[in-house]
């Protein structure tokens, strides 16, 4: 009785259907009775089917009620797989667009990143402006798999701003030995373009060795106008009056706060990440002899972020690329890093 029933409310409802409706009904209908006809253990959907329903989804808006073999999410996910398909068919090559980038800098931004795996794409970025090719940074990552961290954030940013050409800043490090020594390294950067002023390494830190080094950094007057420092016990309580005497007002940093010097914390990160993270320090001869190459590098032939990927002291970066040359590589520690220049003609 109650089949009975279910079917004489489904004719009446039928009654009341257009006609169109009725045959789109009927159309789905057969086809699903064909997909149950082929000779298979289970129903299986071809290409042709599914193209079939993720059309009739988009002309039939009650296309789910007559649905039986999947469920209705099934043809939402065909007919999003139809349209991707038919955006990348008419996206295809061959199309206008932009311009691709040529092979040989898509060879020589992998031979980059090849040569250096420690190089992210903003480095390569900047070689690539120093040979005179200038590119996106999108090109350069796609091109690469690594991706660049966040650049740290500034602090004391407005008093460095107005007098960064004025500032430098003071920092100690401590290195290891292969025979478990511990080093000291101590540096002076400036501000202004990120230039390492000096740098030296001693076993033996005290007030006297650090007054020296000062005084080694500023031959003929050339002091700057601030200079920041932590509250190492190594500069001793002479240090600041005379630096005064000098015309260096000494600024120093709050108690643990290394961001109060970022730019001093930053290139001894630097150091560590691109220099001495990868070597044996044997003795201190060793490490002043590798500092002193590294220094080199890192002031002539190392694009900085802050700089405009122009480096603190080297060249401006070329206008173009020759029409003919061969660029030439110039390995630093031993092939750690290399630096980039067209060969002379």
């Amino acid at each position: 009785m109650i089949t009975q029933l279910i079917l004489f409310c489904s004719l009446l409802r039928n009654a009341l259907r257009s006609r169109g409706d009725l045959l789109l009904e009927n159309l789905a209908l057969r086809q699903q009775l064909a997909v149950l006809s082929r000779r298979s253990s289970r129903p299986r959907l071809k290409p042709a089917d599914r193209l079939f329903w993720s059309g009739l989804s988009r002309l039939w808006s009650n296309w789910r009620s007559a649905i039986v073999l999947v469920q209705p999410d099934t043809v939402i996910r065909w007919q999003r797989v139809a349209w991707r398909r038919y955006w990348s068919w008419k996206s295809r090559r061959g199309q206008p667009g932009r311009r691709r980038v040529a092979t040989e800098i898509q060879e020589l931004i992998r031979r980059l990143a090849t040569e250096n795996p420690r190089w992210g794409d903003i480095r390569i970025l900047g070689e690539l402006g120093k040979l005179g090719y200038t590119v996106s940074r999108q090109t350069v990552r796609r091109y690469r798999r690594e991706v660049i961290a966040r650049p740290p954030s500034q602090s004391w940013r407005t008093f460095l701003r107005n007098h960064a050409p004025h500032i430098w800043a003071a920092d100690f490090f401590t290195i290891q030995t292969l025979t478990l020594k511990t080093l000291y390294v101590f540096l002076f950067i400036s501000h202004d373009r990120r230039q390492l002023v000096h740098m030296n390494v001693t076993a033996h830190p005290n007030a006297d060795w650090v007054w020296r080094q000062l005084i080694e950094a500023t031959p003929w007057g050339e002091q700057p106008r601030f200079l920041i420092r932590d509250r190492d016990c190594c500069y001793g309580r002479s240090f600041n009056p005379g630096a005064a005497r000098l015309g260096i007002d000494v600024i120093l940093t709050p108690v643990r706060a290394p961001k109060a010097n970022a730019v001093a914390e930053r290139v001894v990160g630097t150091l560590r990440r691109e220099c001495l993270d990868h070597l044996i320090v044997i003795n201190e001869r060793h490490l002043v002899r590798v500092l002193r190459e590294y220094m080199a590098h890192y002031n002539d032939g190392r694009p900085h972020r802050t700089l405009g990927l122009v480096t603190p002291t080297g060249p401006p970066p070329r206008a173009a690329p020759p029409p003919t040359g061969r660029i030439i590589a110039r390995p630093v520690l031993g092939g750690l890093h290399h630096e980039y220049e067209w060969a002379a003609a």
